[in-house]
């Protein structure tokens, strides 16, 4: 069967789906939820893969999120930033079955100058370094994701096109509606989509954060409103709510499927899933898309 590729999806028109939550389908298995599970349960890693592609997925993402050399060290894991990443990309390849397979990076989890003690400098270092690592394993593209910082979004991005000739996404997570969608620290949703569109993007967007699929929805429409560029939507499934010091989230599939169907009424071509979200949110978005 012959698939799409990453570079005829960019040019069409056409809404495509991403996968959901690795995280949250791990912590189902009663696992950690990191990249490390690459090298612990690849077996568990790669079905649930599996699944989402069963529910639709056009696109998977590694699961590398965390996977950067200044997290991994931070943890005492530094030493398994190659084997990683690798494993993260075979795993999502062999699940793919020729399918778009796009490798994730995502923050640092250190706060650039002066609200923390990291330069862009050595951000840079880091973010190229797995996206070189990604390129090299055979990933089709590049998504940078759940970034609350714009400039640490910009250098990231910077720092993959200098690194890789692969195409680049780039999806922040907004905590507020305050002037129609604010990142933690205060980065509005026009001023997003117009450096990143700048800094020469291939796709932008929302995902995770504080906002249920509906208020995504707007945020993805104030994104439409300052690029040209395809748009994603990841959102959770609903709003995080803390419950006997868990996290959980609320909305069903059928729910979710009809806030992701706002998100492309606003614009999103792009779409998937975050936190909270399973196979059954992909299945109930995939097919109430194809049948509007």
């Amino acid at each position: 069967m012959l698939f799409m590729t990453l570079a005829e999806m960019l040019k069409g028109t056409q809404v495509l789906f991403l996968d959901g939550a690795m995280g949250t389908q791990l912590a189902a298995r009663g696992l950690g939820e990191g990249g490390l599970q690459n090298l612990v349960n690849p077996e568990d890693v790669c079905s649930i893969h599996e699944d989402y592609v069963r529910a639709g997925a056009q696109i998977l993402i590694t699961n590398t999120l965390t996977m950067n050399r200044i997290s991994m060290e931070a943890y005492g894991r530094g030493d398994d930033f190659v084997a990683a990443n690798q494993a993260g990309v075979a795993l999502a390849r062999n699940a793919a079955n020729g399918r778009v397979v796009l490798g994730d990076i995502s923050s640092t989890g250190r706060l650039l100058e002066p609200y923390g003690d990291a330069n862009e400098s050595d951000l840079a270092k880091c973010f190229s370094e797995q996206a070189s690592l990604l390129s090299q394993s055979g990933v089709e593209g590049i998504i940078i994701e759940t970034m609350i910082d714009l400039r640490e979004a910009v250098c990231a991005l910077k720092a993959c096109r200098k690194a890789t000739s692969l195409p680049v996404f780039v999806t922040l997570s907004f905590s507020s509606m305050k002037d129609g969608g604010r990142t933690v620290m205060g980065d509005k949703a026009e001023e997003c989509a117009a450096a990143l569109t700048n800094e020469g993007a291939d796709a932008i967007g929302v995902n995770c954060g504080n906002l249920d699929p509906f208020e995504v929805s707007k945020v993805i429409a104030r994104f439409r409103e300052n690029t040209h560029l395809p748009l994603i939507a990841q959102p959770n499934a609903g709003k995080p709510r803390v419950v006997e010091g868990r996290t959980v989230f609320d909305l069903s599939p059928e729910e979710f499927a009809q806030g992701l169907m706002e998100c492309v009424k606003s614009g999103a071509r792009f779409i998937g899933g975050c936190c909270g979200t399973s196979p059954a949110h992909i299945k109930a978005a995939f097919d109430l898309c194809r049948a509007v």
